[in-house]
């Protein structure tokens, strides 16, 4: 038995966000448990831990003294994670090294045999299983440790994996010190006084939904368990005195809890007495609307989102089956929506491409529905991937819904090149494919999916689509199609074409490896999403006047093929229409108002539609002031950042304007 005290390394590589970083709250909650029920916790001493992206190299070093490091690992840092792990074994084959978080399998024979430099794979929640480890370790019976630890597996000394049964879940929450208030995060965040930091943050474990395509519900199980709401108070208070910017709040379902009304007022009360934080972002609960829209408001209000997810991933009935989504009613959402939108609060609705059972048709009906139902700001359209421990990572799963995959390096939103001399590529499993979403049909749908975000959900030609669609009777996902086809149709709109061709191609990238974002050197150094990226060529390369004559007419010719209703002001109204939204569309380098003489109440009758009430659309002078001197960009690069960028959750990409002297929103 070693008679100096143990070296314990720790690390939890998050990805770093403009300039932050994330505290790294797992492994500082398994440090504060192991430090308050070890046995041999005199015995140990706590190296500072890995809480970044940095030159494996520099890990190392800083690693190689320790006599166990355990990892925290998930799709983000799981590469890094076993390279620093196998050069710490390579230089030290007595360091013990141990493996926990999402990203490792629950079926980890294979696993640990191809990472043989692994001692110990430890399942769902670390803090017990941990302390019980570093007891053994120190008291020198590290065998029979082993032997008797539950929820983990290893290969043992004769080659034969073992897999012990689970480790009941810690019910009582109140057990693990919170590293805010015993001053843990306080020592890291004096070593590092250069640190913007992220706070992570938890109010409960537990996700009582087992959504096949999350492995959420199976790492936390179904029972929800709490935090004490004095802890909590607490920690608010500490964010606001460390003056953090950002909370990631990492409930599977904020506002399932009559307290989490409170929990957001007090966050919302502690934001206006002292400024922080700036910002909260919850995960909404499910079939609970009242209390996700309380508790949204107040976060809204208060300025702490930047948009309300409504998460509905698809509204197939055969898909939401097929992914045991079925329980959770799509009404709660629309309500949701309605109610938001009626506040003019932002909100944005998440589907995923690629999910079993959806077809082609099923995913642009459910498009459809989305706008129909209200949702003008933003879809997020994600693409699916597969995680080790969700139900959809089981082989037997991806063969009955005929699921094709392709390796593909992650890179988040807006993300920019770390570029390290010494570093390893992170990479997730893509679903390009399934049974009811053949490969063509999987392009189609994501080149779609860009198409309606440039059209209708970066505001490029919302105003005319929705005229289109209320007064001819054309469906949105037609005219969207009707855009996609111009990628081999002939030379009558080049622009659009050209536009469409983009989308297909980036399609086609990613479903044969490529990374889901476009990168520009020149634009930020950024990972731009496709129609971000064209929103940013058009205007720098000074096109939006041709893009509007060539869309504007391919629009016409698409009325006038599908059209369903006539109104006899159709034609005049769209041409307005048109000029408008080229006039309201944010650019760069403008520094005068517009203002426009307009025929028709254009503006107030697309509004109203926007927030799910029906106005007559009249003609009537009306006198429009677009306001662009109130948000001048003399930087390029700038107006890609503030408005493209920035502007994306809420799609804030219009000008506010006037209307007769009357002061509108622009974004509305």
């Amino acid at each position: 038995m070693k008679n100096s005290p143990l070296q314990i390394g720790l690390v939890q590589i998050n990805n770093s966000f403009s300039g932050q970083n994330y505290l790294p709250y797992s492994v500082a909650c398994l440090q504060s448990y192991v430090e308050e029920h070890a046995q041999c916790a005199d015995r140990l001493e706590f190296l500072d831990p890995v809480y970044k992206r940095q030159p494996i190299s520099d890990i190392v070093d800083h690693l190689q003294q320790a006599d166990l490091v355990g990892f925290s690992t998930y799709v983000w840092n799981a590469n890094i994670s076993l390279e620093v792990a196998r050069r710490l074994k390579a230089k030290n084959p007595a360091l013990f090294i141990v493996f926990g978080g999402p990203q490792v399998p629950d079926c980890s024979e294979a696993f640990l045999r191809e990472n043989a430099f692994i001692d110990l794979a430890v399942h769902n929640e670390g803090e017990t299983q941990f302390t019980a480890l570093l007891d053994s370790l120190a008291q020198g019976e590290l065998a029979t440790g082993l032997a008797l630890l539950l929820g983990a597996s290893y290969i043992d000394a004769d080659g034969v994996y073992m897999r012990a049964q689970d480790a009941p879940k810690i019910r009582d929450l109140a057990a693990i010190p919170s590293p805010f208030l015993n001053g843990m995060f306080d020592a890291l965040v004096e070593k590092n006084p250069e640190e913007s930091w992220i706070g992570l943050w938890e109010t409960n474990r537990g996700c009582p939904f087992q959504c096949t395509f999350c492995d959420w519900g199976s790492a936390t199980a179904s029972k929800l368990n709490k935090f004490e709401e004095e802890r909590l108070l607490g920690e608010i208070q500490w964010f606001s005195d460390n003056h953090i910017d950002y909370i990631f709040c990492c409930d599977a379902n904020f506002g399932i809890l009559p307290r989490d009304i409170e929990i957001a007022k007090r966050v919302a009360e502690m934001k206006d007495k002292t400024g922080y934080p700036v910002a909260l972002s919850v995960q909404n609960t499910k079939n609970a609307t009242e209390r996700a829209y309380e508790a949204q408001k107040i976060l809204a209000d208060a300025g702490l989102n930047k948009g309300v997810a409504l998460s509905m991933q698809s509204l197939d009935e055969t898909t939401l089956k097929a992914i045991k989504r079925e329980n959770i009613a799509l009404e709660t959402y629309f309500e949701l929506q309605r109610r938001f939108t009626s506040d003019k609060i932002e909100t944005y609705s998440d589907l995923i491409l690629g999910l079993p059972g959806e077809t082609y048709d099923s995913f642009i009906k459910g498009v459809d529905g989305l706008i129909n139902s209200g949702q003008h700001n933003r879809i997020q359209f994600n693409n699916l991937s597969i995680l080790p421990n969700a139900e959809m990572g089981e082989a037997a799963y991806q063969e009955a819904h005929g699921m094709e995959t392709v390796r593909s390096e992650i890179i988040n939103i807006h993300g920019s090149k770390l570029e390290l001399q010494d570093d390893v590529a992170e990479w997730q499993d893509l679903v390009i494919a399934t049974h009811t979403t053949p490969k063509d049909d999987w392009r189609k749908v994501r080149a779609f999916c860009w198409m309606a975000g440039f059209l209708h959900f970066d505001k490029i030609m919302q105003y005319p689509l929705i005229i289109a669609h209320e007064l001819a009777g054309v469906s949105y996902s037609l005219i969207f199609e009707r855009f996609m086809e111009q990628a081999t149709e002939g030379d009558a709109y080049p622009l659009v074409s050209e536009i469409a061709r983009f989308f297909d191609v980036e399609a086609a990238r990613i479903q044969a490896g490529g990374t889901e974002y476009v990168y520009s050197e020149e634009w930020l150094g950024v990972y731009w999403p496709a129609d971000e990226y064209m929103y940013i060529k058009l205007t720098a390369e000074e096109k939006f006047e041709e893009f509007y004559d060539q869309a504007g007419r391919l629009l016409v010719s698409i009325i006038q093929e599908n059209a369903l209703q006539k109104n006899a002001d159709l034609g005049a109204v769209l041409a307005e229409a048109i000029r408008v939204n080229k006039a309201m569309v944010s650019q760069p380098f403008v520094k005068d108002d517009i203002e426009l003489a307009l025929k028709f109440n254009i503006l107030d009758y697309c509004d109203a539609i926007k927030v799910g009430k029906n106005i007559p659309l009249k003609a009537e002078d009306n006198f429009l002031t677009v306001e662009r001197s109130q948000r001048v960009y003399a930087d390029f690069n700038k107006w890609c950042q503030e408005v493209v960028w920035w502007g994306n959750k809420k799609g804030a990409y219009l000008y506010n304007r006037k209307i007769n002297n009357v002061e509108l929103a622009g974004h509305y």
